[in-house]
């Protein structure tokens, strides 16, 4: 709950800092400037626990080698508790330096970084950005560090003149050569300025003491604590967009949180569940739905939103892989996996998902839970709804009845309603507040992207036989390893598998990403498990060469195949069974249209996936998120 927005806490509101006074519903808060000359009322969406915003473009934990990346990750586990801990006291730092053998200064400079940015990125080595220049020794560096925090930070206020010659008085009593003046500015200038007001302004600016302690509620016993992710095919058959014939069942992803029953995101697609579909589900469930509503013309309140402190997930070997687990450690996820052998581990998302199939077998061409149910009812025959009709008829489900009505497994007490109590408090305890929306939305979804290494040739780069060239490589043809020459530099290239015409390079200078598109700009989107079905096609033939040029001569083939084939069978009324799965398919790519709109030529940071994880194509068991 350290990232809750709630009364009394200290926020920033267009680059200034404000105390929220008072939260109006789920949306806007109440706010107060620090000298009290005037209040005013914001959106949430509009408020940040950082005055200087997070940089969006950065992707330090897609660069780091597996040896720092546990390193930052250790670092952060040890702090973690003091994270936690809105009273920690200089005792607390000591424990955990002596713990790890490190100087109070480290503590203190590792729990800065990270409540700075809320990034375990942060954590990580940072690369020596001084060479030829020189540096305070160690032993000086620590006594400004601890003096800024034990003399400086305090109620009374001292001018950093004072600070100065404390610090020179104790490194002439340590026989150490003292900082220039300007040394001691230059790094009290450095301050974090949220923590600066707190420690030097008192409780009146930042009222800590509000916030309930998280040991108070152990488990998953607030919002966002803990959130389960399960799938499952939907008991309704749907119709494609332009002939309104049946393409099947689609499959839902849904995240539930626990402690309140609310459905924080979803997923309605018909391509099989992967690492990708949890990860579109986990980036839908922290973000805020207005957007999403209004797209949908539903007026409505969906206000949950922000990161879950824990998500359980299925034992599937797809979420063991390298993106979703490093992707969940960027953001301070923990994720777990059901007990093997334990299948009532996750009832709470089960017993959504019958709630929901109950619903959904009254809607035309439901497929019932059973046959007996089905009896001679014919699915196909009276199916009705596209996928874009389903998915907003499951969101106004979710919002205007699901949410509202009593659930038996909190008392009765309807999601929404309960969620109040804990937004807003109640007469038995104080308000936890809203979570703190995160910065940058589509950055934390293109985090949950699938990715993989390549080395940049004259010809650009070459991925699964497709060429592709954009003029930020040139600076990069057949570069070498920076440690080792003889080898060639391999890059990270991200990309998401329902519309591969786009790859992200990640610039090893900017640590950013950059759109690259198909060498020849003609080719027609596709998705990587249409390019597996042709690769393997014809290789199956040694008459075939397997290029690029016959990959897509071959798709282009296959599509008018599919097309002619669905026209038959819209004229003739016959063969449903056989063309379904080629209605299907082109059902498929209309929804995967648009998956590079959204994201800016300079594109955003994405956390990706290795080259064994891309095999998330093929169904799994069940996922969950505790």
């Amino acid at each position: 709950m350290k990232n809750n927005i709630r009364p009394g806490q200290l926020v920033y509101w267009r680059e200034q800092a404000v105390i929220v006074l008072e939260l109006k519903g789920f949306k806007d808060a109440i706010l107060r400037t620090i000298d009290g000359a005037r209040t005013e009322i914001a959106s949430v969406s509009d408020l940040a626990l950082t005055l200087t915003p997070r940089n969006s473009q950065s992707s330090q934990h897609l660069l780091a080698k597996d040896k720092d990346w546990d390193k930052a990750l250790s670092r952060y586990e040890a702090i973690q508790p003091l994270l936690e801990n809105p009273r920690r006291t200089a005792d607390d730092i000591q424990r955990v330096a002596d713990k790890l053998s490190k100087s109070q200064a480290t503590i203190y400079r590792w729990l800065s970084k990270f409540e700075d940015t809320g990034l375990v990125s942060s954590l990580l080595r940072p690369p020596r950005s001084d060479v030829g220049q020189g540096r305070l020794p160690q032993e000086v560096e620590d006594v400004v560090a601890i003096l800024i925090q034990e003399f400086y930070l305090k109620m009374e206020k001292p001018s950093i003149l004072k600070l100065y010659r404390r610090i020179k008085e104790e490194c002439d009593s340590l026989d150490l050569i003292p900082p220039n003046r300007n040394t001691v500015y230059a790094r009290v200038a450095d301050i974090e300025k949220r923590e600066l007001i707190r420690k030097r302004y008192g409780p009146k600016a930042a009222r800590e003491k509000l916030e309930p302690l998280r040991g108070s509620f152990p488990g998953a016993d607030y919002p966002n604590a803990v959130v389960q992710i399960d799938h499952t095919k939907v008991d309704v058959i749907i119709v494609d967009e332009l002939h309104r014939l049946p393409i099947g069942r689609p499959y839902l992803t849904l995240a539930i949180d626990v402690a309140t029953k609310m459905v924080t995101g979803f997923l309605m697609t018909l391509d099989p569940p992967s690492a990708l579909s949890a990860g579109l589900c986990i980036a839908h469930a922290v973000s805020r739905k207005e957007h999403w509503l209004a797209k949908r013309d539903i007026h409505a309140e969906w206000p949950i939103f922000g990161k879950m402190a824990k998500i359980h997930l299925d034992n599937a070997k797809e979420f063991h892989g390298r993106m979703l687990t490093r992707a969940c450690d960027e953001h301070g996820i923990i994720k777990e996996h059901r007990p093997k052998g334990q299948p009532n581990y996750g009832p709470h998302v089960e017993r959504a998902f019958r709630t929901f199939m109950e619903e959904c077998q009254s809607l035309p061409g439901t497929t019932f839970s059973n046959v007996q149910k089905k009896l001679d009812y014919d699915s196909e025959g009276r199916a009705c709804m596209t996928l874009t009709e389903l998915d907003a008829w499951f969101t106004v489900f979710i919002v205007y009845c699901y949410h509202h009505r009593p659930h038996s497994g909190i008392n009765d007490i309807p999601p929404i309603k309960l969620y109040s109590q804990f937004v807003h408090g109640s007469s038995t305890q104080p308000g936890i507040g809203l979570s703190a929306p995160i910065d940058d939305e589509e950055k934390f979804r293109l985090d949950f992207t699938p990715y993989l290494e390549r080395t940049v040739q004259r010809d650009g780069v070459t991925i699964d036989y497709i060429q592709y060239y954009a003029p930020i490589l040139r600076k990069w043809i057949d570069a070498r390893q920076p440690d080792d020459p003889k080898k060639k530099r391999k890059f990270i290239f991200a990309r998401d598998p329902r519309d591969i015409s786009s790859i992200y390079f990640l610039d090893p200078d900017t640590k950013s990403f950059a759109r690259v598109p198909y060498f020849n700009s003609s080719r027609p989107a596709i998705s990587l498990w249409e390019l597996q079905a042709e690769v393997k096609r014809l290789q199956d033939d040694p008459a075939n060469s397997v290029d690029e040029e016959m990959i897509f001569k071959g798709i282009r083939k296959m599509r008018e195949i599919e097309e002619a084939a669905i026209e038959k069978t819209r004229l003739a009324k016959q063969g449903r069974a056989t063309e379904k799965r080629k209605r299907r398919m082109a059902e498929r790519r209309n929804g995967w249209k648009d998956v590079h709109a959204a994201t800016s030529k300079s594109a955003a940071t994405i956390t990706p996936i290795a080259d064994d994880d891309l095999d998330d194509i093929e169904a799994f068991s069940d996922i969950q998120i505790g």
